[in-house]
């Protein structure tokens, strides 16, 4: 369970949302939507201890996640907005890299059948050729080697997909709703997923 209690934040002397309360259980969605500078990527890392809130807690399972540290960042994998992966590897090295900066172990076949999922089997091209949709498709399939981990937060996750990808991207989220993982995404666009709560951020 991840509760958000009273949270505030404040970026260069200006405050961008205040007073955000929220309760996930396993298998519920929350969407958070909101022009561009409301705070939303700012909620995201503040929910996986990136940055503290300036007023507030955050707390899974009843505990304060600054207390929990380590613990709590396995329970969790986070994407940015931008596909953090580095330009002179292929997808595979990227994906391999990834998991095992966050201590998760993967064969070669995991790490091929997650980018066969998104269209990217059998590519050894550098990342740094592939198309923008690509690279962000590189970046997701950690999400399918992520199956086990309870709690997703997406920053922006369909920016740069087609529609083929989206509907690849929602049907993997939905799976891990039903899988009683949570899952808190930004995004301005509602792509169908139904159970998703809303928080608008002004």
């Amino acid at each position: 369970m991840l509760q958000a209690r009273n949270l505030q934040c404040k970026r260069g002397g200006r405050t961008l949302f205040s007073g955000l309360s929220f309760l996930l259980h396993p298998g519920d969605a929350l969407r958070i939507s909101g022009a561009n500078g409301s705070g939303k990527t700012s909620l995201l890392r503040m929910l996986c201890v990136l940055l503290p809130p300036s007023e507030g807690e955050i707390c899974w399972h009843a505990t304060p996640i600054q207390a929990l540290r380590e613990e709590y960042s396995r329970q969790l994998v986070y994407l940015g907005h931008a596909p953090a992966v580095k330009d002179e590897l292929s997808a595979a090295e990227n994906l391999r890299i990834a998991c095992s900066i966050a201590g998760a172990a993967v064969s070669e076949t995991s790490v091929e059948q997650a980018l066969a999922r998104f269209g990217l089997e059998g590519s050894d091209a550098a990342v740094k050729r592939l198309s923008q949709g690509q690279r962000r498709r590189a970046a997701l399939a950690r999400l399918a080697l992520s199956r086990a981990v309870p709690l997703w937060l997406l920053d922006e996750p369909f920016s740069a997909l087609d529609t083929q990808g989206v509907a690849l991207l929602t049907d993997m989220l939905l799976e891990h709703l039903e899988r009683g993982g949570m899952l808190a995404y930004s995004t301005h666009q509602d792509v169908g997923i139904p159970s998703a709560r809303v928080v608008e951020l002004a």
